[in-house]
């Protein structure tokens, strides 16, 4: 894998330079010099093998833009911009999709939250009574298998703003994975466990808290990241009911105008973001199931 990342690095350089493309000769020097950093910090050999691997692909794709794009022409430069009209669009472009990125920030990280903060404790509440389970279980998968898209008209029409609209759309798809995956998690729990507590006779909020809580977290977690990704998904969707700001309307604005070299952009910038914050989100969900990591 070293060797073939070597020659494809060279490969890259040679044909970046070749058509004077120094924004690109410079990413193709950078993605390298970014994993070998990176990997100065681990340890891990799986990790290290996939910097490695990730590095590689990375840089061969950008070979093949690089070569079907500028040096030999391949590709439609109207839909298929060459890697360095695409980098220097970044950087001129990256004020205006930063303050996009707090407005979609917005939407995404209030419709998020609120999701987790009714769908954890229903689901717990739900999953803790079989009564409420069977009466339960109908709706949901009705419910949770309708695409929240097809709320739009009712939320421009019914809520007060188009903001309260977006949120409700991107919470209407994180809702479900985590509401479902809660009750799951607490059905899932082990009878020897809950029979022990309650042979213990502990107050409702310890027991919530101490024992169903902590006993659901995996397939919580498992849940809230399903309901991260519906998030992201809908984002762009939300971002269409009156939105003048946005990384999905940035993208879906400049789409319309046939510029795609600044829909290449925004496609880019919207995977980084969403790179950063799964990595937090991985963290986050590391340090909340340590207890598992402790007991191996």
């Amino acid at each position: 894998m070293k060797t073939l990342l070597a020659i494809t690095i060279l490969l890259l350089e040679a044909a970046a330079l070749y058509r004077h493309d120094w924004y690109a000769a410079a990413a193709g020097a950078l993605i390298p010099a970014a994993g070998l950093v990176r990997l100065l910090f681990v340890w891990s050999k799986e990790r290290r093998t996939a910097i490695l691997d990730v590095t590689a692909v990375l840089t061969v794709f950008l070979l093949v833009w690089q070569a079907a794009a500028s040096n030999f022409r391949l590709l439609d430069p109207v839909l298929f911009p060459t890697p360095n009209e695409v980098i220097r669009l970044f950087f001129s472009e990256l004020k205006e999709m930063v303050s996009g990125m707090f407005s979609s920030l917005y939407l995404l990280g209030t419709a998020y939250a609120l999701a987790l903060a009714t769908a954890i404790p229903g689901g717990l509440l739900v999953g803790g009574s079989e009564r409420l389970r069977n009466a339960f279980e109908p709706f949901s998968k009705v419910l949770s298998a309708i695409p929240p898209i097809v709320y739009i008209p009712y939320a421009i029409a019914l809520l007060p703003s188009f903001s309260a609209a977006s949120v409700f759309i991107i919470w209407s798809g994180a809702f479900w994975p985590v509401f479902v995956s809660t009750i799951s998690g607490v059905v899932n729990i082990p009878e020897t466990m809950l029979d022990s507590a309650r042979m213990l006779h502990l107050k409702r909020r310890t027991f919530v808290f101490r024992v169903l809580l902590p006993g659901a977290m995996p397939s919580i977690l498992t849940g809230a990241s399903l309901g991260l990704i519906f998030s992201f998904l809908l984002l762009t969707a939300a971002e269409l009911i009156g939105a003048t700001e946005g990384l999905g309307w940035y993208v879906k604005n400049f789409s319309d105008f046939a510029d795609y070299g600044k829909v290449i952009v925004g496609i880019i910038f919207i995977g980084l973001v969403i790179t950063a914050i799964t990595a937090v989100f991985k963290r986050i969900e590391r340090y909340l199931l340590r207890y598992k990591e402790a007991g191996q």
